[in-house]
């Protein structure tokens, strides 16, 4: 999958001792600098939690997280080499793309807004600004953001935690919720995020800035 951007890259920058020859097969499906790719399914890992992008990593090396071809580049990595790695898509800020125009009614748009916004207390549903900051722009050390990412790949998530191939440390409150969303609920928060634009300042709060609704596993991803 990484062959054709890796020819692209001059030899220089593809020293094996460089972060450059490091991340190299990141960029391949990320985009430069991890800014997202282009197909609208690979996400941004630029300005993401340095601990977030690390425990991510760290699940898809040991199949908490299941995509073959992730696994399969991390096998056998060391966890201070994952570590570095998170660090440097931590400290890449690059602009966001301008958001996509989500084709869905304006019931629909919100629906997902009072969803991420306010919840829903009768379902138990918390807010996802409660636990991803008032901006939902992730807090730190390791909860990410929910905007400037594609559509596709907040539904395909969202998903992926109501069946079971993303997991994390118990209690596992993403777990708990996804299983509370409906099919038209998830649709609808990912069609209100994805067409949200991102601020200038768009940044993680500090972790003393948030307080979090209740203990989650999700937080730390051990």
């Amino acid at each position: 999958m990484a062959s054709p951007a890796l020819a692209q890259q001059p030899q220089e920058t593809l020293r094996p001792d460089t972060m450059a020859a490091r991340v190299a097969a990141c960029t391949a499906c990320h985009g430069a600098q991890g800014k997202a790719g282009a197909d609208g399914y690979y996400p941004r890992l630029a300005g993401k939690p340095q601990d977030y992008l690390y425990h991510q990593l760290l699940n898809f090396r040991d199949g908490r997280r299941q995509y073959r071809p992730m696994t399969h580049l991390l096998a056998g990595l060391p966890d201070d080499y994952l570590r570095e790695m998170a660090a440097h898509f931590a400290g890449q800020h690059v602009p966001y793309p301008a958001p996509a125009r989500a084709d869905v009614s304006a019931a629909t748009l919100e629906a997902g807004r009072k969803l991420a916004m306010q919840g829903d207390a009768a379902r138990g549903l918390p807010a996802c600004a409660s636990c991803h900051g008032a901006a939902l722009g992730g807090m730190l050390p390791a909860i990410p953001g929910l905007l400037g990412l594609p559509r596709d790949y907040i539904g395909a998530q969202i998903g992926s935690w109501k069946n079971g191939l993303r997991r994390a440390a118990a209690p596992d409150c993403m777990a708990d919720i996804s299983n509370k969303l409906t099919p038209t609920d998830i649709g609808a928060l990912a069609a209100w995020l994805s067409s949200q634009p991102v601020a200038e300042s768009y940044a993680p709060d500090a972790a003393d800035s948030v307080r979090l609704p209740a203990e989650c596993g999700s937080q730390a991803q051990r």
